[in-house]
C-alpha cells in the first residue's frame, strides 16, 4: 500500500491522505453532537483533556521518530548515488590508456552507468532491481580482470580499481535496498490506526462554539496526516514525485563523453 501511495502524483497523495480523512474528521464533531448532545460532551472535557494529552504526546512521538528514520534512509540514498558516480569517476580515470583491455573496461562502465539510469530506476521505482543492470555490473568485473591479468599497471592502480568497483557495487546493493522502503507493515499499522485514533478522541469534547472545535480538529487533522503524507512520499526513496534521481549517474557518463 505504501509503494502504491508514493507512487501516485504528490497532490493525488494529499487527497487520499490529508484532504479527505481531514474533511471527513471536520464532519465527525457534528455528527457526534447531534447523536450524544453537548451536555454530555461537555461533562467529558476535563478527564478526557488529561487522557487526550497523554495520547497527543505518544502518537506525536511515535510520528516523528517515524519521519526522522524516513529521512535518514532518504538521505542515505542520496549519498549512496552520489557515492556510486563518485566511484565510477575514479575508476574511468584509474583506467586511462590505449590498451584494448582498457579501452573496454571504459566502455564497460560506461554501458553499466547508463543502464543503471535508463533501468534501475524504473525498477527500484516499483520496488525491484534490474537483471539488465546486474549483468552489465559482471561485465563490468569481468574486463577488469582482464585488464589486471595483462598486468600493464602497477599493482596499486589495480588494487584501487577494484577498490573503487567494490564500491560501485555496495552503493548499489544500498540503493536497491534502501527501494524497498524502511518502514516495516507493523509500523504503518500503528501510523495508520494511531492517526485515526487521536484524531476521533477529540470528537468527545465539547464547547459551545461549535464551528471552533471543528476548525481544531480540522487543524489537527491537517497536521497529522500530513505527517503520514510525509512519511509515505520518501518511505521509497526513488518512487513518486519526491525521489532520489541519477542524475549524479548521467553527469558521469557526459563527463565521460566529453573527455
Amino acid at each position: 500500500m505504501s509503494l502504491f501511495l508514493a507512487g501516485l502524483p504528490l497532490w493525488i497523495a494529499a487527497i487520499f491522505l490529508v484532504i479527505l480523512p481531514t474533511a471527513a474528521a471536520m464532519c465527525g464533531p457534528v455528527l457526534i453532537r447531534r447523536r450524544i448532545g453537548l451536555e454530555r460532551l461537555v461533562s467529558n472535557n476535563e478527564i478526557a483533556g488529561f487522557k487526550f494529552a497523554t495520547v497527543g504526546v505518544i502518537y506525536a512521538v511515535l510520528l516523528a521518530f517515524a519521519v526522522i528514520v524516513v529521512w535518514e534512509k532518504f538521505s542515505n540514498a542520496e549519498t549512496a548515488v552520489v557515492q556510486e558516480a563518485s566511484a565510477a569517476a575514479t575508476l574511468y580515470r584509474l583506467t586511462a590508456g590505449p590498451e584494448p583491455e582498457a579501452v573496454a573496461t571504459r566502455a564497460a562502465l560506461g554501458d553499466y552507468l547508463k543502464l543503471a539510469a535508463d533501468r534501475d530506476w524504473p525498477a527500484m521505482a516499483a520496488g525491484k532491481e534490474s537483471r539488465e543492470t546486474t549483468q552489465a555490473l559482471d561485465a563490468l568485473y569481468a574486463v577488469a580482470l582482464r585488464l589486471m591479468d595483462k598486468g600493464s599497471r602497477h599493482p596499486t592502480i589495480f588494487s584501487e580499481m577494484f577498490t573503487q568497483l567494490d564500491a560501485i557495487t555496495r552503493a548499489r546493493r544500498t540503493r536497491l535496498q534502501l527501494a524497498t522502503g524502511a518502514v516495516p507493515g507493523i509500523l504503518w499499522l500503528v501510523l495508520y490506526s494511531g492517526a485515526v485514533l487521536t484524531v476521533v478522541f477529540t470528537f468527545f469534547f465539547g464547547t459551545k462554539n461549535l464551528p471552533a472545535q471543528v476548525l481544531m480538529t480540522g487543524i489537527l487533522s491537517l497536521l497529522v496526516f500530513m505527517g503520514l503524507l510525509v512519511i509515505v512520499s520518501i518511505d521509497h526513496p526513488f518512487t513518486g514525485d519526491v525521489h532520489v534521481g541519477s542524475e549524479p549517474l548521467q553527469t558521469v557518463v557526459e563527463d565521460f563523453a566529453q573527455g
